[in-house]
Order: C-alpha cells, then structure tokens, then sequence
C-alpha cells in the first residue's frame, strides 16, 4: 500500500509540473502583449517596436514602417479603451497563441489574437496579431 501512495504522489508530481510551466510560460506572453499595448497607449513607439519578433522586424525594418502598419490596421489595439485577456492555447513551450478582448477607441469590441514565440534571449515576442470586431462583451 506505501508503494502504490509513494507512485501516485510522482506521477501527481509530474502531472502537475508541466502545468506550472505551462502557466509561467503564458504569463509571460501575456507580459509581452501588456507590454506592447501600454508602449502604444504611452506613445512609446519604440518600446512597442522593441516586443516584435524578429520576423515582424524583417517586414517592417523600422519604427516608423512598423507605427504606419498598426495605425494603418490596428487601432483597437494601437488604442484601446480597454482590454482583457481571453482563451490561451499553447501550442508548444515556445508558442503561444493569446487572444485578447478589446474595446476600440471607437467604443466597438474587437477580438486580437496573438501569435508569441519563445525567443533565444528568453523573451516572448509577437509574431502575429489578427484583428476582428467581435460579438464579446466589453470588459
């Protein structure tokens, strides 16, 4: 019986294990993304450049090409009223896909889901944002 008690205490152990990392791992995503959208609610430009990946950063190889985009595309994101953190998938310990609930500076709800990945320097970064109005309640 102690030998059944001991192995059911390891493999609850393990069990539980990848879902802390889990959670670290999306909380620091979710880190990135507030990061970003308070460096664009601040004007902080650069530091909202600074969060994209670098495959982002090859599309966009400036500040200035980068701001063009999201005011071009993104304003619910590039000015929210609000915002709030919704369903996370994480597709490996180094991807995570996040989707964000925003209210737009037009007052609409609108859907951002992110694309993050784990970079060599330990740092989610965005790799992708798709943008829709949504049906959501505003947060």
């Amino acid at each position: 019986m102690r030998k059944t008690l001991s192995l059911a205490i390891v493999l609850a152990g393990l069990a539980a294990a990848p879902a802390a990392a889990g959670d670290a791992e999306i909380s620091a995503a979710q880190s990135t993304i507030d990061q970003q959208l308070q460096a664009f609610l601040a004007d902080d430009e650069a530091a909202a450049y600074s969060l994209a990946a670098p495959s982002i950063k090859r599309m966009f190889p400036s500040v200035e090409s980068f701001m063009a985009m999201v005011e071009g595309g993104y304003m619910p994101v590039r000015r929210p009223q609000s915002y709030a953190f919704g369903k996370t998938h994480e597709l490996s310990p180094t991807s995570i896909i996040q989707q964000v609930l925003l209210v737009g500076p037009d007052g609409k709800n609108y859907e951002a889901v992110y694309t993050l990945e784990l970079q060599e320097d330990g740092v989610f970064r965005i790799t992708g944002c798709s943008l829709r109005a949504s049906s959501a309640l505003s947060t």
